[in-house]
């Protein structure tokens, strides 16, 4: 198999690692759903000796008012087809919210479940930022969508937060050079995390599940990750002081590892 390509059912991947068990990241919301840089997928290089890692993201080219039902059943076939046999998944941002309705919908097919940097629901502040950021990428305006999207990643107030403007608007420019003819991917699934409201349901998760998220995430916040994984059964919770989105550091290296070994 090639590192980076298209699975059987069209879901493109990003594989690191020559570990003997399979390890698949639902990726997070990203503008275009083709296979990512590896760069993005060594976040996860220390699982790479007991695991082959397979950094998945959605289909390109989804219908509208396509759900996340919907994404986690395309998982779920791929999963099938691919590895034939329960998998450990960890379930990044975007991918956390598919993970969950997956680990509902197809318990024979998760192993072990790590939610990193996700929960049952986005704040409102982080829903309203991906309609609008989705807005500007249908109108073309790409450079600016990525300057806001970036932003999340670097202070909010302050004297920080004006020093920063330059630097995001250097990498906004240079990310926005090669973006992808039509907003549609994004559209799709950013409409479809809108509608996540999970918790009513965590209590249906079977799966060991293991909740890793930083207290300054703008995304979500330390209450939603202690729901989270108040909700769902015997579920293991790492909450990182002074850390935003995604979680990371050696603690969360150590934790995840920790888990997926089931010590």
């Amino acid at each position: 198999m090639k590192n980076q390509g298209y699975f059987r059912s069209g879901l493109p991947y990003t594989r690191i690692g020559n570990g003997d068990k399979p390890l698949v990241v639902f990726d997070g919301l990203t503008f275009e759903h083709k296979p990512q840089s590896p760069a993005i997928v060594k976040m996860y290089s220390f699982l790479d000796k007991e695991y082959t890692i397979y950094s998945v993201l959605r289909k390109p080219n989804l219908p509208q008012q396509y759900s996340l039902d919907d994404m986690a059943d395309d998982y779920a076939v791929m999963i099938r087809e691919e590895f034939g046999k329960p998998v450990d998944i960890i379930g990044i941002s975007t991918g956390g919210s598919v993970a969950l309705h997956f680990a509902l919908l197809h318990p024979d097919l998760v192993r072990r479940l790590v939610l990193h940097s996700s929960a049952h629901t986005l704040n409102d502040k982080a829903k309203q930022l991906q309609l609008d950021i989705a807005q500007l990428a249908q109108a073309g305006q790409w450079r600016k969508a990525w300057s806001v999207l970036i932003s999340t990643g670097f202070p909010q107030s302050g004297i920080a937060s004006h020093l920063c403007k330059p630097l995001i608007g250097i990498i906004a420019v240079l990310l926005s050079m090669h973006h992808p003819k039509d907003a549609n991917d994004l559209l799709v699934t950013v409409q479809a995390e809108d509608k996540h409201a999970f918790q009513s349901q965590l209590h249906e998760i079977s799966c060991p599940t293991l909740v890793a998220g930083g207290e300054d995430d703008y995304f979500y916040s330390p209450e939603l990750f202690k729901q989270t994984a108040a909700g769902i059964p015997n579920a293991r919770l790492c909450l990182y002081a002074n850390m935003g989105h995604p979680a990371g550091g050696k603690q969360f290296r150590e934790d995840v590892l920790r888990f997926l070994q089931g010590t």
